[in-house]
């Protein structure tokens, strides 16, 4: 089967684990001839997002890429909105694909993608949406003219063509129905997932990771990633950490990149306690050891894709009480509503550790993630 998976509503990176990559993989794995329609939006080796040139390639996760540049239509901040690029019809009628999966609801080119589709009714046609009110139509004119204007009128005009919108969580699915006006018989609930290791992998992955940072066994270990901003609220979980009791058998492990907003405060609070180890960006393979390694994931604010992978990780969790988490939290962490501190997670965490419950929670992410999250299985859903 021939799949052309088009991102050119969002980026797509090599070497990461972001739900693009992670579908594309599984799509090579099974035999499928894949294509990848992608901007120049990359990132550096440090997190921060480049752009590239144009170019065709064979990508990391063993699909051809082929890069194309926003149309010179106007200045670059409006065609990185804009989202229209020369040539998507072409390679359209070039590549043939049975299926085409576009990923992001907010693009230009999704008009050129039903075009493609009215001249050959028998291609399946997935929109896959990330867009919610965290993310997206945050201020008046992103709302009011960029959704409302823009992106909103192309994306009805796509709902006769289309399969099915898959979003990837609640608040999605709220925003994709209530702003965009799809109807419900429309949407599917498309979470994003993750790999999930067999016994033998995961062990080998935490064993050799802890050796690697000299992290004694009987030793619980919380991590949190990413690229910090203050609404990753890394300094309020720091704090919280550090009225737990000064044990040498708690690690605090922090994977990814500081930004500017929160670098002095959160280095402060660094230097104050040497149990808790700034690792820097890591590769999405390095983070995937590093799940493995660690015992709890900390995600007090700001959504990430890590969270369900850390759960295909078998971590135990302390999350935001927000919609999207709901499906992944059951019996396997600590969510922080108003009557549950980062202070009584933390605590909470260590308890279950001492009692040796911590183990169980782990299967219990291991369950969800089997259920929910597994990628393999994700993939054959737009291929049946």
């Amino acid at each position: 089967m021939k799949i052309l998976h088009c991102c050119l509503s969002c980026f797509y990176i090599d070497n990461y684990n972001y739900q693009e990559n992670m579908l594309v993989r599984e799509h090579v794995r099974a035999g499928h001839e894949v294509l990848v329609l992608a901007s120049t939006e990359n990132y550096d080796s440090q997190g921060h997002l480049t752009y590239g040139t144009p170019e065709c390639y064979r990508g990391s996760d063993g699909a051809e890429v082929v890069r194309l540049p926003y149309r010179k239509l106007g200045p670059h901040a409006l065609m990185k909105k804009i989202r229209a690029y020369p040539g998507v019809y072409q390679q359209l009628c070039a590549a043939k694909p049975d299926v085409i999966i576009f990923h992001g609801a907010c693009a230009w080119e999704l008009l050129t993608i039903l075009r493609y589709k009215k001249n050959y009714p028998l291609v399946k046609l997935y929109v896959d949406s990330h867009e919610d009110f965290n993310n997206s139509a945050r201020s008046f004119v992103s709302k009011n003219i960029l959704h409302r204007l823009f992106y909103r009128p192309i994306f009805k005009k796509s709902i006769p063509y289309l399969e099915k919108v898959l979003c990837i969580s609640i608040e999605t699915m709220d925003f994709v129905s209530g702003f965009y006006g799809c109807p419900a018989d429309k949407i599917e609930y498309f979470p994003l997932g993750g790999s999930i290791f067999d016994d033998a992998a995961h062990a080998e992955n935490r064993k050799t990771t802890r050796e690697k940072y000299c992290i004694p066994k009987d030793t619980l270990v919380f991590l949190q990633s990413g690229k910090f901003d203050a609404k990753k609220k890394l300094a309020e979980a720091l704090r919280a950490f550090q009225k737990m009791p000064r044990v040498d058998s708690i690690q605090y492990l922090i994977s990814g990149v500081l930004q500017d907003d929160v670098k002095a405060e959160v280095e402060v609070l660094l230097a104050k306690d040497d149990r808790i180890r700034f690792l820097g960006w890591k590769s999405a393979q390095e983070l995937m050891q590093l799940l493995c390694a660690a015992d709890v994931y900390v995600q007090p604010g700001s959504q990430s894709a890590t969270l369900q992978n850390s759960i295909c990780c078998r971590c135990a969790v302390i999350v935001d009480d927000v919609p999207s988490h709901h499906p992944f939290v059951k019996s396997n962490g600590w969510m922080l509503r108003d009557t549950t501190s980062l202070e009584q997670a933390f605590r909470a965490a260590i308890l279950a550790f001492q009692e040796e419950r911590l183990a169980q929670m782990h299967m219990q992410s291991l369950h969800i993630s089997r259920e929910l999250l597994d990628y393999e299985k994700m993939a054959q859903r737009l291929t049946s």
